[in-house]
């Protein structure tokens, strides 16, 4: 049997006394695309947060086969999780160039004396961020600012990369060209887990996906199964079902 990449039991996590997340079971096997889609306040970037150790959690985290759950944030990191946040939190002073050098901090602790070259690994996915590369991150416009930050996660080498809302304030043609090299990502061979309010272009680049609503999971299978389930087109997929036919009299 395949140990997954990542596998979760009976988390819960809270701010406080008000419990958020109430014993989800989830996991991702290696090289897979997940996605966790689901409306405002459902718990979605809770759950990344809860994984990625910014916030306490109870319950069972493990990955490659063992428990990080009592693991802090950094030790997360240097396992090769990587989180890249819905509000970006680049160094908006700082050059493209250097916002991406220090996402190479987990690289260059693990000894790797050609970290460095991974910077010409995301200029080639991201073309536009080498023709911005001495620009200051905080004139980029919010397409550029999210390739930044993808960029930057890329930077670490990580085996799991977890996305969080990676669509919200862009363009369409934006939200296509980053759902797109979330396919190329996919054949790297690095895990994604993306939560997303997009859910027709999260389920098309998914494997698997996840429904989660009020802390709870309401439904998951295959993407291609949930994208064609009546429940999941009505409430997240904005199509309504077709009205049946008149009888005739």
């Amino acid at each position: 049997m395949t140990i997954p990449l990542l596998s979760v039991s009976h988390l819960r996590a809270a701010y406080g006394r008000a419990e958020v997340l109430h014993g989800l079971n989830l996991s991702a096997a290696k090289g897979s695309v997940i996605t966790v889609i689901g409306p405002n306040g459902a718990g979605k970037s809770t759950l990344l947060n809860g994984l990625m150790g910014l916030l306490p959690t109870q319950g069972e985290i493990e990955f490659e086969g063992q428990s990080i759950a009592a693991l802090t944030l950094e030790e997360r990191v240097m396992h090769g999780i990587s989180l890249v946040p819905e509000k970006r939190e680049l160094f908006s002073t700082m050059s493209v160039e250097d916002n991406l050098v220090l996402g190479g901090y987990r690289q260059m602790r693990l000894g790797n004396a050609l970290w460095r070259n991974r910077l010409e690994e995301v200029f080639a996915l991201f073309p536009r961020l080498k023709e911005r590369r001495s620009q200051e991150a905080g004139t980029l416009s919010g397409g550029e600012r999210q390739m930044l930050a993808v960029g930057r996660a890329l930077m670490s080498g990580p085996k799991l990369l977890m996305l969080d809302e990676p669509s919200l304030g862009l363009a369409p043609l934006i939200v296509k060209e980053i759902f797109s090299i979330i396919e190329t990502l996919r054949q790297t061979g690095v895990t994604i887990v993306v939560v997303e309010q997009n859910a027709r272009a999260a389920l098309e680049v998914a494997d698997y996906g996840y429904v989660l609503e009020m802390g709870e999971l309401a439904l998951h299978g295959p993407a291609s199964e949930l994208a064609g389930d009546a429940r999941v087109i009505d409430t997240y997929l904005g199509a309504a079902r077709k009205k049946p036919e008149p009888t005739p009299a």
